[in-house]
């Protein structure tokens, strides 16, 4: 919007101009983006950095975790761990009002999407082969009807 300096002489203000929006229509035009909600500090700003984004770096640990775990050759622990490491973050989304950078989008979208990728990689390690720790038949059907 201009202001008064840069509107020419005798030309009239916007109708509205001056005036909080009423209206609960989004602008045409946005000029910037909404902190997600949820998106600040999990801890006071007196507290150093790490602590402040306790949330995430929960997060990133036990999924950093997971991965020293799979490099050391075990696949199926490493990689639950990091399906529950996602699951986890989706449960801290849910559970508490602030959590730092772990809040990139709204709440619902984030909880679906941590909970929705770490429960599907949780379930694909449980059913990796050989000798899969979760069997469910409908699956098996569906792949020897796709290979045949």
């Amino acid at each position: 919007m201009r202001s008064e300096q840069d509107r020419p002489a005798g030309a009239k203000a916007p109708r509205g101009a001056g005036r909080p929006r009423t209206s609960r229509r989004f602008p045409q035009f946005t000029r910037d983006t909404a902190r997600p909600e949820g998106g600040g500090r999990a801890a006071s700003g007196e507290a150093p950095a790490p602590a402040r984004q306790w949330p995430l770096l929960a997060v990133l640990g036990l999924t950093g975790v997971g991965l020293l775990v799979v490099a050391l050759d075990g696949f199926r622990i490493g990689t639950m761990l990091i399906g529950i490491a996602l699951i986890g973050g989706a449960v801290l989304r849910w559970a508490l009002p602030s959590v730092g950078m772990l809040a990139v989008r709204s709440r619902f979208t984030d909880m679906f999407t941590y909970g929705g990728l770490g429960l599907a990689i949780l379930l694909l390690a449980l059913m990796a082969q050989p000798h899969a720790w979760l069997k469910i038949p409908f699956l098996d059907d569906v792949l020897h009807f796709t290979v045949s």
